[in-house]
């Protein structure tokens, strides 16, 4: 998928040396981000690029610094609450920015409305900047582009495309989706899966902060369960936060409950979000929730599971940098953007099956080419998607 308007080369500007970036979100929220921000870095290649974000509500949200590490994509934060309406903690927030001086701003904010991307437009130029790329002058330009089949744009495209008078942010490739993992992390990454005994292994999370985008553990258990008779020469790695490790160790019983089943190892809340990554990206296969967790297994190009309600219209947060399978029902009242799903009892979610999800793994698992099974990482171009979502 190309991005409309881009550029085929970057208009680097080597003499800016202040660059703040304008990105709120937590895990995923910052993984789509990843292009936008490999492409800011490749156009103000001199500069210290600070990043002014949301502080993050729970473990389960983890901040832009935690998920970006020592990368070099940013190398500072401003960090305020989502929400910040106090004028003496505005004025604080927006001091800080004026001392920084930054010459350019980088929006890269979701979507909003005109009244809104107006009162930020007001609040970023009071910092002193000059330039503000991406900022919307014309909102129905950044909303993300629909298909004839109401399909939308996925949001690291629409992310891209806002800012392309920087030049194209390449998403097709591996490379923009790079999030630098260091050495360190990747040592970390291997001590944690030491129990696995160097088998081959899935990786699984089955955590979400939402409750209108969790499958349930009875569902997770018994998936585990077939999983683990379909495949027993394989280990498992269950990953998420620290507040999922009971409802995980809870779902990795039906793994275990399997005779000669291979090991299951439990890092929840052991490992940080880039260790996290470093971990997913020696596995075979990822199957998770619409989360954080799902993107960074995307990222790091390990072929991916997903599953999805219907509370967001598809592919907005589709995996698109890595081989994948999305189930998603399209029920009719798809697009509620519920967190909370009550009335219609989540029946988008809880309509997939446990045969639809292990459908899933076999069709990604048949695509792999005995090569690609072979190699850890697995980072070979072209890291895009296998085959279509499923719609039912």
């Amino acid at each position: 998928m190309s991005v409309p308007g881009s550029r085929a080369s970057i208009a680097v500007d080597a003499d800016v040396r202040r660059v703040l970036v304008y990105r709120l979100g937590s895990l995923g929220d910052t993984l789509v981000a990843l292009p936008s921000l490999h492409l800011v870095a490749r156009a103000f290649p001199n500069a210290e690029r600070r990043m002014l974000t949301n502080i993050p509500v729970a473990s389960r949200a983890p901040a832009a610094a935690a998920v970006l590490g020592d990368s070099g994509l940013i190398h500072s934060y401003e960090n305020y609450p989502v929400g910040l309406r106090s004028p003496l903690r505005l004025l604080t927030v927006l001091l800080r920015l004026r001392r920084f001086r930054p010459q350019v701003v980088v929006y890269l904010k979701a979507t909003t409305d005109d009244a809104v991307a107006r009162r930020d437009g007001m609040f970023l130029r009071l910092t002193g900047a000059k330039r503000i790329v991406g900022l919307p002058v014309d909102q129905a330009k950044h909303q993300p582009l629909q298909n004839a089949d109401g399909t939308l744009e996925p949001e690291a495209y629409r992310l891209a495309r806002s800012i392309g008078a920087l030049g194209d942010a390449h998403v097709e490739s591996r490379s923009a989706w790079d999030l630098l993992l260091s050495a360190g992390e990747r040592t970390r990454a291997d001590v944690a899966l030491q129990p696995l005994a160097q088998q081959q292994f899935f990786a699984v999370s089955v955590g979400t902060k939402v409750q209108s985008k969790d499958w349930g553990i009875p569902n997770w258990t018994r998936f585990l369960q077939a999983l683990a008779l379909a495949y027993p020469g394989r280990a498992l790695l269950l990953a998420g936060a620290a507040e999922e490790t009971s409802a995980t160790e809870a779902a990795g019983e039906g793994w275990r409950s399997v005779p000669h089943a291979g090991p299951a190892v439990n890092v929840c809340g052991l490992l940080s979000p880039r260790e996290t990554a470093a971990a997913f990206q020696q596995a075979d296969l990822f199957i998770g929730h619409d989360s954080g967790p799902m993107h960074l297994a995307a990222v790091v190009g390990t072929p991916t599971v997903a599953l999805f309600a219907a509370r967001n219209k598809p592919r907005t947060w589709f995996p698109v940098s890595a081989p994948h399978c999305v189930l998603y029902h399209r029920v009719d009242c798809w697009g509620c953007g519920l967190e909370t799903c009550l009335e219609q009892r989540k029946k988008c979610l809880l309509s997939i099956t446990v045969d639809e999800v292990l459908q899933g793994v076999h069709t990604i698992m048949k695509s792999l080419t005995a090569v690609q099974m072979q190699s850890h990482p697995r980072v070979a171009e072209p890291a895009m998607p296998a085959g279509e979502p499923h719609a039912a």
